[in-house]
C-alpha cells in the first residue's frame, strides 16, 4: 500500500506539475492565438448569443437533448463547486494573494479552450437509433482525428469514467457532510443516505432530469453566494483597492509570512492559482464537452456559452470569494481551504456569513455529482455499451455513500492524478484540431446570424 501511494504521489506532482500546467495554459494560448482572439474582440456577440438568446426567448435549434441553457447549466453545475469556495482559499493560503492573479491567467486562455471543447462536442456528436445524442472528447479524438486514433479515445474514457467516481463523487460527498455536520450537526451517515436518495432520484431519470435540475438550481445557488460575498465586500469597499492591490503586487513578488500564514514564493502563487483555476473551471479537462454535445444548438454557438461558463465561474464566483478573504483579512489566521473562507465570511457578516460557506459547499457538492455522474456513465457507455449505464449508476451511488462517511484518501488521491491525466487526450485533439475549430468560427462569422442583435 505504500508503494502505491508513494508512486501516485509522485505521479500526482508530475501530472499537476509545471511541464503539465505550461501544457494546459499553452493549448489554451494557442487556441487565443488561432482564433484571433475570439474570446475578447467577440465577448458582446458571445453574451447575445448565449445568455442573451436565453433572455430573448429565441426558438432553439434542433439536433440535442436538452436546451442550451440546461447544457450550460448542467456543466456549471460541475465547474462551480468546491473549488470555487475551498479551492481558492487554499490557492491564496499555499500561493499567497498574487494565486487570484494565476487563477485569471488560466481563465482567461481557458475561455478559449472551454468554447473549443463545446464547439467540437456539438460537431461530432452522433446521434443513435434510439435518438440518444452520444458526444464529448471521446467522439471528436475519434471521429475528428480519424479511427486510427481511437484508442486514445479509449483511454480518455477510461480515466474519465474513474475520476468521476473520485473527484466528481467522493471529494463532493465528504465535502457535503462535512459543512453539513458543522453547521446543522447532521451526521455524515444520514447526509450519505440524504445523498443517495437525492443524488438518484436525479441521475436515474438522465440527462433531461439532470438538465431540467441544474437549470433551476445553479443559477439560484450563484446568486445566493455571490450575493452574500457583495455585502462583505461593499460593507468594507476601502478595502478593496488593497486587495487588488495585493493580487497584482505579489503575482510578481513572493508573500512574507504574517501571523499563521508562512509567505509564499512567486512560484507558489504560479502553481497554486493555474492549478486551483484549472480545478474550478476544468478548461482543459474536456469534460464538459459531453453535456455540451447534448444543446440543440450549432457548434460556434455552443462555444459561446462555454467561454461565459469559464468567465462566471472564475473571473465572477472565484474573484468574489478571493475578495472576501483579502478585504477581511482573514490570510494571517493560518486556516485554510473552507476555514479560511467560513472564517472570512463570518468576519465580513457576522452570523450569516459562515451559513452561507456551509450552504453553498452543501449545494454545490449535489449539483456537482450530478452532472459527474452523466460524464462519468458516458465515458463508460462509449466503451462497454449501453449495459454499463445502470450498473454505473448505481456505483457512483455507493461511491456517493462511501465518501460521505469517511471515504478512502487514496481513492481520492488516485482519482485526482487521474483527472489530470483525462486532459491530455483532450488537450491533443484540441491542437489538431484547431483548424477545425477557425474553419468553424469564420464560416459562423460571415453568416446572417452572427449580425443578429
Amino acid at each position: 500500500m505504500e508503494a502505491i501511494v508513494a508512486f501516485n504521489s509522485w505521479l500526482n506532482g508530475i501530472v499537476w506539475g509545471p511541464p503539465f500546467m505550461v501544457l494546459l495554459i499553452g493549448t489554451g494560448l494557442y487556441l487565443t492565438i488561432r482564433l484571433g482572439f475570439f474570446q475578447f474582440v467577440k465577448l458582446g456577440l458571445s453574451w447575445r448569443q448565449s445568455f442573451g438568446r436565453f433572455f430573448r426567448k429565441t426558438k432553439e435549434e434542433e439536433g440535442g437533448a436538452i436546451s442550451s441553457f440546461q447544457a450550460v447549466s448542467s456543466a456549471m453545475a460541475a465547474t462551480i463547486g468546491v473549488g470555487n469556495i475551498a479551492g481558492v482559499a487554499t490557492a491564496i493560503a499555499l500561493g499567497g494573494p498574487g494565486a487570484v492573479f494565476w487563477m485569471w491567467i488560466s481563465a482567461l486562455v481557458g475561455m478559449a479552450t472551454k468554447f473549443g471543447e463545446a464547439a467540437l462536442g456539438v460537431k461530432y456528436r452522433e446521434i443513435d437509433a434510439e435518438g440518444n445524442v452520444q458526444g464529448g472528447v471521446m467522439y471528436y479524438i475519434e471521429k475528428g482525428l480519424g479511427s486510427g486514433w481511437k484508442w486514445l479515445a479509449v483511454v480518455y474514457a477510461f480515466l474519465a469514467g474513474i475520476a468521476a467516481l473520485g473527484i466528481g463523487n467522493m471529494v463532493q460527498a465528504n465535502t457535503m457532510a462535512a459543512a453539513l455536520e458543522t453547521g446543522f450537526g447532521i451526521p455524515p451517515l444520514a447526509t450519505g443516505i440524504g445523498a443517495i436518495i437525492l443524488v438518484g432520484l436525479v441521475i436515474l431519470g438522465g440527462i433531461k432530469r439532470i438538465g431540467a435540475t441544474a437549470a433551476k438550481l445553479v443559477p439560484f445557488m450563484a446568486i445566493v453566494y455571490i450575493i452574500g460575498a457583495l455585502v462583505v465586500i461593499l460593507t468594507r469597499v476601502s478595502a478593496v483597492p488593497g486587495a487588488f492591490g495585493q493580487i497584482f503586487y505579489h503575482a510578481f513578488n513572493p508573500t512574507a509570512a504574517t501571523g499563521g500564514f508562512a509567505g509564499a514564493a512567486v512560484a507558489a502563487s504560479i502553481r497554486y492559482g493555474i492549478a486551483r483555476g484549472i480545478f474550478s473551471n476544468e478548461a482543459g479537462l474536456g469534460a464538459a464537452s459531453i453535456v455540451h454535445a447534448q444543446a440543440k444548438n450549432s457548434p460556434v454557438r455552443q462555444g459561446m456559452w462555454g467561454i461565459w461558463e469559464v468567465f462566471i465561474d472564475t473571473i465572477v464566483v472565484c474573484t468574489m470569494t478571493a475578495l472576501v478573504i483579502l478585504v477581511t483579512d482573514a490570510l494571517p489566521s493560518g486556516a485554510t481551504g473552507a476555514a479560511l473562507a467560513s472564517n472570512a465570511f463570518d468576519t465580513g457578516l457576522p452570523g450569516p456569513g459562515g451559513v452561507i460557506v456551509l450552504f453553498g459547499l452543501a449545494l454545490f457538492s449535489y449539483t456537482t455529482m450530478l452532472t459527474w455522474s452523466f460524464y462519468g456513465e458516458k465515458s463508460w457507455e462509449y466503451i462497454f455499451g449501453k449495459k454499463v449505464v445502470l450498473p454505473y449508476r448505481l456505483i457512483f451511488l455507493a461511491f456517493l455513500f462511501v465518501g460521505a462517511v469517511g471515504g478512502l484518501v487514496l481513492i481520492w488521491d488516485v482519482a485526482d492524478t487521474l483527472n489530470g491525466l483525462m486532459a491530455a487526450p483532450n488537450l491533443i485533439a484540441l491542437l489538431v484540431l484547431a483548424g477545425v475549430l477557425v474553419k468553424e468560427k469564420n464560416a459562423y462569422m460571415n453568416s446572417p446570424e452572427s449580425k443578429e442583435k
